[in-house]
């Protein structure tokens, strides 16, 4: 165990009384009626988000030059440490002011912009790439550095969840990181928000709710951390996606619809979407 490693378990319990911050009345119907909340505190000491930042640096080294961290995902099947981020006590609390005191994680990735990234996100719905049903997924949005329109924070389209009927159309242009995008000319464009965050904030924001982001020409590293969580009730179409995995976060799953994943056992990497936690190697 690092050094880093310790600070952050010993710490943790006294830095979720610090933190001990539920969502106001207020952000619960921002959430509910124009899709997403921003700007809400987890890490906020300067060892905190240094542990955070750290993190991220280490754990992207991992990958091999011939892997773009940006097309790899499940980070919580092949990192105890990614794991256990997903479940932070904080974060869980929040979730759970969205989604009631029953659900589990499903998913968790790194989207990272260097400087002078031309790459874009075009506009989508998380929804559309899902076999999830009801779609009641739940996205937070984790800033390991501070993130604004400068350098390429996302983009959600207020109210955009409340209309399912969008229209995705394949675009394989080479500078997108999703190859599905729904045009402008669905949307009003008044009703776009940048999610400017600080390191260490997250946003919270509903899987239909449409969003994207630019290209990063600035000197700054935009790198986010989402995880994905539904309620208990959600359950998943294996035949479409055989390696779906959950892990219990709050509560108690009464439907036992969706597999359950194995909690993974120390340090490694995802080398290709969709991954299935067996397929782990550990030292």
């Amino acid at each position: 165990m690092t050094f880093k490693q310790k600070r952050y378990q010993t710490d943790e319990s006294s830095l979720q009384k610090q933190l001990a911050k539920r969502l106001t009345t207020n952000e619960k119907k921002q959430y509910f009626n124009q899709g997403f909340v921003k700007g809400l505190p987890v890490f906020q000491s300067q060892s905190e988000i240094a542990f955070l930042q750290d993190m991220f640096l280490k754990l992207s080294s991992r990958l091999p030059k011939s892997i773009d961290i940006n097309q790899v995902n499940a980070w919580h099947k092949f990192s105890l440490e990614f794991y256990k981020l997903c479940h932070h006590p904080a974060i869980l609390d929040y979730v759970e002011d969205i989604l009631g005191s029953n659900f589990y994680h499903w998913a968790g990735q790194f989207f990272v912009k260097y400087p002078n990234d031309g790459s874009e996100v075009p506009w989508h719905q998380d929804a559309q790439y899902w076999p999830l049903y009801p779609s009641q997924s739940v996205t937070v949005w984790l800033a390991v550095f501070n993130t604004s329109l400068e350098n390429a924070a996302m983009q959600e389209v207020k109210r955009s969840h409340l209309n399912t009927k969008y229209i995705h159309r394949i675009n394989n242009s080479a500078h997108y990181v999703l190859h599905e995008e729904v045009s402008s000319d669905q949307f009003n464009s008044t009703n776009i928000e940048t999610v400017d965050l600080k390191a260490g904030q997250i946003s919270l924001h509903d899987s239909r709710l449409l969003h994207g982001s630019g290209p990063n020409y600035s000197k700054h590293t935009r790198a986010r951390i989402t995880i994905r969580y539904c309620p208990t009730n959600v359950r998943c179409d294996l035949s479409v996606w055989p390696t779906f995995e959950s892990y219990m976060a709050r509560g108690e799953d009464n439907y036992k619809w969706n597999p359950i994943g194995q909690v993974p056992k120390g340090e490694s990497y995802p080398v290709r979407k969709f991954q299935h936690s067996s397929e782990a190697l550990w030292d």
